[in-house]
């Protein structure tokens, strides 16, 4: 049986390892080295000798003190030393939670970004926080954002809808980037209950004009249950890993599909997409079980 004191030691060292580990999923885990989460794979209609590394970056979330221009400037010497064939940003500069010390204007983490460099470039999509944040954009219906103009001003491409096609090694094969899917927030006095994004997938592949390879970029990953086999591999970010992630299983996760997308890679009907457990964080600034990471995919 177990005795008064017993019992207070047990309260107090589970309150103990209850403090000890919120201390660490705030205070720690956001902030540790970011770590380089490493795919290699040969997707369908992949062409025999093209070897391409693609190194992704998403849900940055600048804000003070966890994501300053300082640690977005290490992230982008971090992802250059990883020599890549060509960078990608998945959306979500802007902070997504209001426990900060201070906000990071757009100039200052476009500036820090232009930084990246690659020998086919780099290119960048747009998430839900970049819509959500501008209230002009929310207003208006339409863009484009401000995250949109830092970017373009720092000059890093920003794709809605559109696609580029790169080549290297004499293979030629399309980048498509796809618009928010969840761009405008609920407004009843417009008529509108839920989200509505921009997003056209049909219209976006559509301009791919030949049969080269299509590499998806998409925000939310929701979309991937409507990707067509043409397309040899999404990337997407948008759910953090859930931010919270143990043993395999997150259990609040941005997703209608739960985890069934919510982190990693996944292979549906030959069909490949691989979702970032990103690199700041939303709503509140914890994140234990998934720490921030860089995406270096290797292809071919």
């Amino acid at each position: 049986m177990i005795t008064r004191r017993g019992f207070l030691r047990l309260v107090s060292g589970s309150f103990f390892a209850m403090v000890s580990l919120g201390a660490y999923a705030v205070g720690i885990e956001p902030m540790l080295l970011t770590h380089v989460k490493r795919y290699a794979l040969t997707p369908p209609h992949w062409p025999a000798g093209l070897k391409l590394r693609v190194v992704a970056l998403a849900d940055i979330h600048a804000c003070q003190p966890w994501m300053t221009p300082e640690r977005i400037a290490s992230l982008v010497e971090q992802a250059n030393a990883l020599q890549p064939d060509l960078i990608v940003l998945l959306g979500d500069f802007t902070a997504a939670t209001r426990i900060v010390t201070g906000w990071v204007h757009p100039a200052e983490w476009a500036r820090a970004l232009s930084g990246l460099k690659a020998p086919l470039g780099v290119l960048s999509i747009l998430g839900n926080h970049d819509w959500w944040t501008d209230i002009q954009a929310q207003l208006a219906e339409a863009g484009p954002t401000i995250s949109r103009k830092a970017l373009e001003h720092a000059g890093i491409p920003v794709l809605e809808n559109d696609v580029v096609r790169l080549e290297k090694d004499g293979h030629g094969f399309w980048i498509a980037g796809l618009a928010d899917q969840l761009a405008l927030l609920p407004n009843k006095a417009k008529g509108r209950d839920s989200f509505q994004g921009f997003d056209d997938l049909g219209g976006t592949l559509a301009k791919a004009n030949d049969d080269a390879p299509i590499i998806l970029l998409a925000h939310e990953p929701d979309i991937f249950t409507k990707v067509p086999g043409r397309v040899s591999l999404t990337l997407s970010g948008h759910t953090h890993g859930g931010q919270v992630r143990l043993f395999g299983y997150s259990p609040v996760v941005p997703s209608a599909y739960g985890n069934r997308f919510a982190y990693g890679h996944v292979v549906e009907n030959d069909r490949n997409l691989i979702v970032s457990g990103g690199l700041g964080f939303s709503i509140v600034p914890v994140r234990l079980g998934v720490r921030p990471e860089i995406l270096q995919i290797d292809l071919g």
